[in-house]
C-alpha cells in the first residue's frame, strides 16, 4: 500500500513552497523519519521527513512550486522493512531508536552531546520532546559546578575568538564570509536576469510593509565596551571550562535588552488594530545574514535564560541558519529584534523594524576612539548603537531612556547580574 507524501502546513501565512532538492532519488528505499526533500518557503527552508518506511516514487520535480496539501511523492511500504541509517550519535541508542527521535530533538541531543537514554521522556508513546531535552539541560545547569563532569571544549565562534577593537569584526551568527560572486551569463546588452527567490520577495514585502504601516524613527547612543572586554578577558576561559561554550558579545546585549524591555514595555509591545498588546516575555529575534538573504531566528523566552543558555542558543540558531535547517516556528513570534551591521564594518545605520514589532536595536562596529573620561581624554573601544522604533506607540522619552539604560547595563556588566 502506498502512502502519499504531502506538503505540510509550514507556518502562518505560508501557502506555497518550492521543491528545492530531493534528498532521496526516485526508487530509493527510505526509513521512518528520514529526510526526503528540502522545501523553500518565503520564511525558511524546511525538510519533509518520511512517515513510513518503503520505496519512494517522486510525483513532483525539483524547482516546481507546490501548495500546502499537494502530493509530491508516494512511499510504497511493500517489501522488506527499512532501517534508519547510522548516525554519529553515541550508540546508547536503544531508547533513542524506540523513541524515533524527531530531527529537532536529534539536533539538540547531538549539539549538546547528550545520551538520550538519560533523559526522561514525556511525549506520546514515550517519545522524547524538545521540552524534555530543554528541561534536562536546565537541570544540568542548576547542578553544582563541582558535580559536573568537565565538558568537551567547544570551538568558539569567530566573534568570540577575535578582539574587534580595531574595527575588524567577525561574522555574525550564522553569516558566511563574502565569497567571490558566481560567474554570470550576460546577454548582448550586458544584462543578466534571474528570478527572485521566495525568501527575497518576502524580505522586500516586509520592508515595504514596515515603511508603509509604521512611523519609524531612530535614536542613537554610544557604548564604551571596555568593561565587557575586561570581563571577557578575565573569565572567558573559565566560562568555557564550566559551560562548554565561548563567551561572546551578543549575550551581553541580549541580556541588557531583556532588562531594558522590562522597564520600557512599550518597546516590546505590538499595535493590533485599536489595541496595544503588551508581553511579559521577550522572544528575541536576531538578524542573520545568509547567502539566501536575511533570516531572523527567534530566541524564545530570553528573559529566563542565563548567559550560558543564551550563548548555547545563539550557537544552535547560528548552525541551523547556516545549514538552512531552521524550523518555521523558529522564524516567527519575535517581540524585539537585534541586528549587528558592525560585523560588516558599518559604523552607523538606521535599521527597519520587523512588523508587528515596535523596536529593533542596531549594533555597529567597535572602534578605538578618544573620549572624555572625567577631565582626561582616553582611547576606548566604542560602539554606536541605534534604536529604531514605531513612534505611533513608543515616544521619544521611552526610546531614548531605553538606550540610556542599555548603555548603563553594558558599560557596567555587574548591573546585568544584579538587575540594578
Amino acid at each position: 500500500m502506498a502512502t502519499d507524501v504531502k506538503v505540510p502546513a509550514m507556518g502562518e501565512s505560508v501557502t506555497q513552497a518550492i521543491l528545492l532538492k530531493w534528498h532521496k532519488k526516485d526508487g530509493d528505499r527510505v526509513a521512518v523519519d528520514e529526510p526526503l526533500v528540502e522545501m523553500e518557503t518565503d520564511k525558511a527552508n524546511a525538510d519533509i521527513n518520511a512517515e513510513v518506511a518503503g520505496v519512494i516514487r517522486h510525483v513532483r520535480k525539483e524547482g516546481e512550486t507546490v501548495s500546502v496539501g499537494d502530493v509530491i511523492a508516494r512511499i510504497d511500504g511493500a517489501g522488506a522493512p527499512v532501517t534508519a541509517p547510522a548516525t554519529s550519535v553515541p550508540a546508547t541508542t536503544a531508547k533513542a531508536e524506540a523513541n524515533e527521535l524527531s530531527p529537532a530533538v536529534q539536533r539538540m541531543i547531538t549539539e549538546n552531546r547528550l545520551d538520550p537514554a538519560t533523559i526522561k521522556a514525556t511525549g506520546p508513546g514515550g517519545r522524547l520532546t524538545k521540552e524534555d531535552v530543554t528541561n534536562h539541560l536546565e537541570a544540568k545547569k542548576a547542578a553544582p559546578v563541582a558535580a559536573r563532569p568537565a565538558p568537551e571544549q567547544v570551538q568558539p565562534m569567530p566573534q568570540e575568538r577575535e578582539k574587534p577593537i580595531s574595527g575588524k569584526t567577525a561574522a555574525p551568527m550564522g553569516a558566511t564570509p563574502s565569497k567571490k560572486p558566481a560567474t554570470m551569463d550576460f546577454d548582448g546588452s550586458g544584462v543578466h536576469r534571474e528570478p527572485m527567490t521566495k525568501l527575497r520577495k518576502r524580505i522586500a514585502e516586509n520592508l515595504i510593509r514596515a515603511q508603509d504601516t509604521a512611523a519609524i524613527l531612530t535614536t542613537f547612543n554610544e557604548v564604551d565596551m571596555s568593561a565587557v572586554f575586561d570581563l571577557r578577558a578575565k573569565y572567558k576561559d573559565r566560562f568555557n571550562e564550566v559551560h562548554g561554550i565561548g563567551l561572546g558579545l551578543m549575550s551581553f546585549f541580549v541580556r541588557a535588552c531583556v532588562l531594558a524591555l522590562k522597564e520600557f514595555p512599550r518597546v516590546n509591545a505590538f499595535i493590533e488594530g485599536d489595541d496595544v498588546v503588551f508581553h511579559n516575555y521577550v522572544h528575541m529575534g536576531i538578524a542573520v545574514s545568509t547567502e539566501r538573504g536575511l533570516a531572523v531566528p527567534v530566541m524564545r523566552n530570553a528573559q529566563d535564560m542565563s548567559f550560558a543558555r543564551i550563548e548555547a542558543e545563539i550557537k544552535r540558531l547560528a548552525t541551523a541558519t547556516r545549514d538552512g535547517k531552521l524550523g518555521i516556528d523558529e522564524l516567527s513570534g519575535g517581540t524585539f529584534t537585534i541586528t549587528n551591521g558592525g560585523v560588516f564594518g558599518s559604523l552607523l545605520s538606521t535599521p527597519i523594524i520587523n512588523p508587528p514589532q515596535s523596536g529593533i536595536l542596531g549594533m555597529h562596529s567597535i572602534q578605538k576612539r578618544p573620549v572624555a573620561i572625567g577631565d582626561k581624554v582616553e582611547i576606548r573601544p566604542m560602539m554606536y548603537v541605534a534604536l529604531s522604533y514605531d513612534h505611533r506607540l513608543v515616544d521619544g522619552r521611552d526610546s531614548v531612556s531605553f538606550l540610556v539604560r542599555l548603555k548603563q547595563l553594558v558599560e557596567d556588566p555587574a548591573r546585568l547580574m544584579l538587575e540594578v
